[in-house]
C-alpha cells in the first residue's frame, strides 16, 4: 500500500491551515507542518522533508515566491512538490511561482475533494494544470516585460516530433489527446513527455507550458494545432 502524502500548509491565515489541515485529515493525508509566512515554511520543509507544500503565494515578510525559489534550490531533485494556493487566477506571482518550479496552484475556494486529489496528483510526479486557466495566465505575462524567467532552453536538443508533442502539451492536451491526435499510443506519448523534460531539465508539465512560451514555440494568442502524423 503507497503510504500517505505528508504536506506542510503554508498560509499566514491560521483559519486556513485549520481548515487545509481538516479537509487533508479526513481524507488519510499526513500534515507534517504548518508556517504562516515563507521563512518559517522554508525551516518547516527542511525540518519536515514533505512530499507536498501547499503554498500562499501572498503574505507578509517573506513571500510564497521566494519561500518556492529557496525550497527548491536547497534540494534539487529531491525538493518538495510546490502546490501554490491563491486568492485570483490570473495572478503574475503564480505565473513567476510555476516558472522557479512550482506544480501547479489551487484557488483557495477548491472544494475538500479536489484539494485532496490534487495533493495526490502533484504527489505521484504529475503536475496540477488546469489547462485553460493555465494558458491564460501564461499568455498573460509571458510576454511581459518587466518579467524575470529562471528557464532558459535549447530546443534544438529536441526531435521534430518531440517538438510537436510539446507544442500540444503546451496548449494545454493530456497524454490521451495527444496520443489520439497524434495516433500514438498513450504509453508512447508519455516516453515523449519524459524525453521532452529530461532534454530540457524541466520538472514537470507545469514548466513545460511556460517554457513553450518563453522560448517562443507557443506564441500569446496565437492559432492552430499541429496536425497528425503516423509514428514510423
Amino acid at each position: 500500500m503507497t503510504e500517505a502524502p505528508r504536506v506542510v500548509i503554508v498560509d499566514d491565515q491560521a483559519l486556513v491551515r485549520t481548515g487545509f489541515r481538516m479537509i487533508l485529515a479526513a481524507d488519510g493525508i499526513e500534515v507534517v507542518g504548518e508556517a504562516a509566512d515563507g521563512d518559517e515554511a522554508v525551516a518547516a520543509v527542511r525540518r519536515t522533508k514533505p512530499d507536498v507544500v501547499l503554498m500562499d503565494i501572498r503574505m507578509p515578510g517573506t513571500d510564497g515566491l521566494e519561500a518556492t525559489r529557496r525550497i527548491l534550490q536547497d534540494d534539487g531533485a529531491a525538493a518538495p512538490r510546490i502546490v501554490i494556493l491563491t486568492t485570483y487566477d490570473l495572478d503574475q506571482y503564480v505565473y513567476a511561482a510555476l516558472s522557479a518550479g512550482a506544480s501547479g496552484f489551487l484557488l483557495k475556494d477548491v472544494t475538500p475533494e479536489h484539494l485532496a486529489a490534487a495533493v495526490r496528483l502533484v504527489r505521484s510526479g504529475d503536475a496540477l494544470l488546469a489547462p485553460a486557466i493555465t494558458r491564460r495566465l501564461v499568455e498573460r505575462f509571458a510576454a511581459s516585460p518587466d518579467r524575470t524567467t529562471s528557464l532558459h532552453r535549447d530546443l534544438s536538443t529536441l526531435t521534430p516530433r518531440e517538438l510537436e508533442v510539446f507544442e500540444a502539451l503546451a496548449r494545454g492536451g493530456s497524454n490521451a489527446e495527444l496520443a489520439a491526435r497524434f495516433r500514438l499510443s498513450e504509453a508512447t506519448v508519455k516516453t515523449h513527455v519524459a524525453r521532452i523534460l529530461a532534454k530540457l531539465r524541466l520538472r514537470d508539465r507545469a514548466q513545460a507550458v511556460i517554457a513553450a512560451y518563453e522560448t517562443g514555440l507557443v506564441t500569446p494568442g496565437s492559432a492552430g494545432e499541429p496536425q497528425p502524423r503516423r509514428e514510423r
